[in-house]
């Protein structure tokens, strides 16, 4: 069994005047009253484009405060300075505080791996300065100037293996995952489904499932994936409504029009 560590989160006293103003004038924020509440521990955010998830999502990772895994802390993240009023009016309400996991939207993933290659080829340039600068020293002189950068050298190969350009970002993507999940956390995540093919999506399913059952973690995801959302069990929550509420798989507008659209093609495709 896994463990819901985030139980609900409330919104707190919103003026009128603050309600004309973005965030709080998206209209699942703006009639938000009940507290939303987390009852599994894998939760889907579902709605079309502009209807809140994301807004939510990035609110209340700076009401948490976990850590941005592929760009600037969200303290300091200036993409989410829109959504930081929003962050201070949640109120989180928790089974158990946890400071593990972190807040990660699929765009900032990409920029993470430029960031990690130009460490690791830095990392490279100063091995070969200290190779080039104890040349004819102590092979332990030697090895006491190489040993920091080798270390972090080695620690980057291993946890992402070297050149994540050279995998696909769907590889990239999962070992990425595989390298950040800790133990007991809770992990926010924008649209993970953005660089996963279908075959990849179960692969991440797979993972959600082992962090879940083995290392106690807790989800909550926005996605349009209607194969992410599948996971059994999940709650999903639409977004597409106001105020929000939880809504079962089959009735889901995603999962209605995926099954009729690859069930009959050519009716839709004629229009084009």
């Amino acid at each position: 069994m896994g463990l819901v560590h985030l139980r609900a989160v409330e919104r707190k006293w919103v003026s009128d005047q603050e309600r004309q103003q973005f965030p709080f004038s998206v209209p699942v924020i703006a009639l938000w009253d009940e507290p939303i509440a987390f009852t599994h521990e894998v939760t889907f955010l579902a709605g079309e484009n502009g209807s809140g998830k994301s807004t939510f999502l990035e609110g209340l990772a700076c009401q948490t405060r976990l850590p941005s895994a592929g760009r600037e802390e969200s303290a300091r993240d200036p993409t989410l300075d829109k959504v930081r009023p929003l962050g201070r009016k949640m109120k989180a309400i928790w089974n158990h505080r946890t400071h593990q996991g972190f807040f990660l939207r699929a765009e900032d993933f990409f920029g993470f791996v430029q960031r990690t290659n130009e460490t690791v080829a830095e990392l490279k340039q100063e091995l070969a300065r200290v190779d080039s600068d104890f040349a004819g020293r102590s092979l332990t002189a030697q090895q006491h100037a190489r040993m920091p950068f080798a270390r972090e050298l080695s620690d980057l190969i291993q946890r992402y293996g070297g050149d994540m350009d050279a995998q696909s970002h769907g590889e990239g993507f999962l070992a990425f995952f595989q390298s950040r999940f800790a133990p007991r956390g809770l992990y926010l995540l924008d649209e993970p489904e953005t660089p996963l093919s279908p075959l990849r999506q179960l692969g991440l399913l797979a993972l959600l499932k082992e962090m879940v059952e083995e290392r106690k973690a807790q989800f909550i995801i926005a996605t349009h994936s209607p194969i992410l959302m599948a996971y059994p069990g999940a709650t999903i929550l639409n977004f597409d409504q106001a105020p929000v509420a939880p809504i079962a798989y089959e009735d889901l507008e995603h999962v209605q029009f995926t099954r009729a659209f690859l069930n009959h093609p050519a009716s839709y495709l004629r229009h084009l």
